[in-house]
């Protein structure tokens, strides 16, 4: 037997392939050999729909660890926190300068804080001033209980009292927030020092921030949740402002 030539062969064999898989296939007068043979081949090298998604399946299996871990760190960049922790006070270390020197400007008022509460909490705030008064600064503090002038109007004695004060700690609680009198010293301290972050200290107890007072809402606040770490922030924040009190003084001397 004669070989066949090469295109003959292979249009055989196309013939012979198609048959086995039940197609009908043309006489080979109506095509061309090399028409023939050249459609083949394409048919032979087509990728398969199958093939093709699980290309897709596979190269989306292998890319989504890396495109979830880059949403994720978007979502944290972009996501800052707020929390409490973020809104309260953050507190360094004080440096160690004098603010009991003779000439300090602390001297020029007769208080160091003046605390503003309900009546409700005066065994807090009494806790709260024996701590800063046993501090070695030994921080001179106004307790309207304590210190007022028997007989004098309270009025007079709230506003006293804010004037003569370098800071002003406001103990928010349940009891302040409807107290009167309690807000309009509130007001008196913000009327004397607007926008005064370190001397306008609130301190935040068993309130929930949505009932936080608005006309407070841009100062960092306090907020109360162990007691003794509370007391240190409010004595640091009451030193920081008399130390910067004294740097400021020095500067103008200079």
């Amino acid at each position: 037997m004669h070989p066949l030539p090469c295109s003959g062969a292979r249009l055989l064999h196309s013939r012979i392939l198609f048959q086995l898989m039940g197609m009908r296939v043309s006489p080979p007068h109506s095509l061309s050999a090399s028409l023939a043979a050249g459609w083949f081949r394409r048919l032979l090298h087509k990728p398969k729909p199958s093939s093709v998604e699980s290309l897709k399946s596979s190269h989306s299996t292998s890319s989504s660890p890396s495109s979830s871990s880059s949403s994720s760190a978007k979502s944290s960049r972009s996501s800052p926190g707020t929390s409490l922790a973020t809104s309260s006070i953050s507190l360094s270390p004080v440096s160690a300068l004098d603010i009991s020197a003779s000439d300090s400007p602390r001297w020029d008022k007769s208080y160091d804080v003046c605390i503003c509460h309900s009546e409700g909490d005066m065994e807090l705030v009494e806790e709260l001033v024996s701590y800063l008064e046993g501090q070695p600064e030994s921080f001179r503090c106004f307790l309207q209980l304590r210190d007022a002038v028997a007989g004098s109007a309270v009025v007079t004695e709230l506003c006293d009292a804010v004037q003569n004060s370098h800071c002003w700690v406001m103990l928010i609680t349940p009891g302040f927030l409807q107290d009167p009198w309690c807000r309009y010293q509130m007001h008196q301290a913000l009327a004397e020092a607007p926008m005064a972050n370190g001397r306008t200290i609130p301190v935040l107890k068993d309130v929930d921030r949505k009932d936080y007072p608005r006309e407070l809402r841009n100062i960092y606040y306090i907020y109360m949740a162990l007691k003794e770490k509370s007391f240190r922030q409010i004595r640091d924040t009451v030193m920081r402002y008399l130390q910067g009190l004294c740097q400021s003084s020095t500067k103008r001397m200079e």
